[in-house]
């Protein structure tokens, strides 16, 4: 079986964009291809028993344009190893068969991600893992939810859906007090706006579906690591479950990659707009969003954030009735799961992504909305929304 590894070699390039766009892969030297091909393959030759080219033998193990996105995504988090997945739950089931062991503990966000909590409540629990909620965004709360036992603290900073911010160098703190590993899911934010490993995470995780893909059309996620141990991990569990990307996804992803510091840039200024709109508008009640002065985490968000991003979150004034009917209303908004792709999405969280969490800890207001920003033209979506909430 092939041990190779997609190790980032794009550390001298200091600039994002410089790195996404060329990390991972070079001009093929027989065709002068700029774009990495799609290599597909499901075996490929040998040259005599064990004699692999490349270190390829079979395209689960390991695929050229597999390890193109691999080593790219490496770069954009200014990591050393990535591993790619069929989706960002695959990715998080890797980690988590991974770094836990029946007996042992995590501490997972007061407002986790549906479906990351659903897979730790419903079926590692049933293998003997613990969890403690904890609210990201206090420290104190987070240290007191650790035990004796635990392995990991999992954070997303911003959460999903309600945006809390964690401090990533100060949880990194917490969880290395107690010989645990923070994981941050980045993927709200994206790898343009926040950096987790230089803060001190051990693993960060993404959806790449969303802010890397871009375009609403792949299926993805990763796993990003420094750790060489838990990378040799990760590969093997990777190998063996077999739950990797085929090349064609790696391939758009890492097309959507090269466009990700634009569209991020983007997606905040349409984001900004909205805000503008929305806090003073009569029939929301709250707007929460990172970027906004009063936001709780907006300190920790401005000193580790590049910018705020292109989600935004809104409290309906009516409640749940109110709150479904604006999401029924917009026109440019798709009324649609996901999220971070270029076109405008909205969606009313309680009834869809976050529905697992409904009588748990982890329950979302049911008169939340959840808004992401695309990079349509900020007048239409001002617009759509006024008329969304007339």
């Amino acid at each position: 079986m092939s041990e190779q590894r997609s190790k980032a070699d794009s550390t001298s390039w200091q600039g994002f964009s410089t790195r996404a766009v060329h990390a991972g892969y070079e001009p093929d030297p027989q065709t002068g291809a700029v774009n990495v091909p799609i290599y597909a393959s499901s075996t490929f030759a040998q040259d005599g028993v064990g004699g692999l080219r490349g270190g390829f033998e079979y395209a689960r193990t390991g695929n050229p344009t597999r390890a193109a996105l691999e080593a790219n995504l490496a770069a954009i988090e200014k990591g050393t190893y990535g591993r790619a997945f069929g989706s960002g739950m695959a990715a998080t089931d890797c980690l988590l068969r991974t770094a836990l062991r029946p007996g042992d503990h995590l501490v997972i966000p007061n407002d986790a991600y549906g479906g990351t909590f659903r897979l730790i409540d419903k079926v590692f629990s049933q293998w003997g893992i613990e969890y403690s909620v904890a609210p990201v965004s206090d420290v104190d709360a987070v240290r007191a939810a650790v035990r004796p036992n635990t392995k990991l603290v999992w954070i997303e900073t911003p959460t999903n859906p309600l945006l809390n911010v964690g401090d990533i160098e100060a949880l990194a703190g917490v969880a290395h007090e107690a010989n645990a590993k923070l994981v941050v899911d980045n993927t709200f934010a994206s790898p343009y706006l926040q950096q987790p490993l230089p803060l001190g995470a051990d693993v960060v995780l993404h959806s790449t579906t969303k802010y890397i893909g871009g375009h609403s059309d792949v299926v993805g996620g990763a796993l990003i690591t420094d750790d060489e141990e838990l990378d040799t991990a990760f590969a093997f569990l990777q190998n063996g479950a077999g739950a990797v990307p085929g090349a064609f996804d790696a391939f758009l992803t890492l097309r959507g990659i090269k466009t990700l510091a634009l569209r991020m840039e983007r997606h905040s200024d349409n984001a900004e707009a909205l805000v503008e709109l929305l806090t003073s508008h009569p029939k929301i009640d709250q707007v929460i969003y990172p970027g906004l002065a009063d936001h709780p985490g907006h300190d920790a968000a401005a000193k580790q954030m590049l910018r705020f991003g292109g989600m935004i979150s809104v409290r309906v004034n009516g409640g749940k009735q109110a709150a479904q009917e604006f999401c029924s209303r917009t026109e440019i908004f798709t009324l649609a799961e996901s999220l971070g792709g270029v076109e405008s999405l909205i969606e009313h969280p309680g009834a869809m992504t976050h529905a697992s969490t409904e009588g748990s800890e982890l329950e979302v207001p049911d008169d939340l909305v959840r808004l992401s920003v695309g990079i349509e033209d900020a007048a239409d979506l001002v617009g759509d929304v006024e008329q969304a909430l007339s």
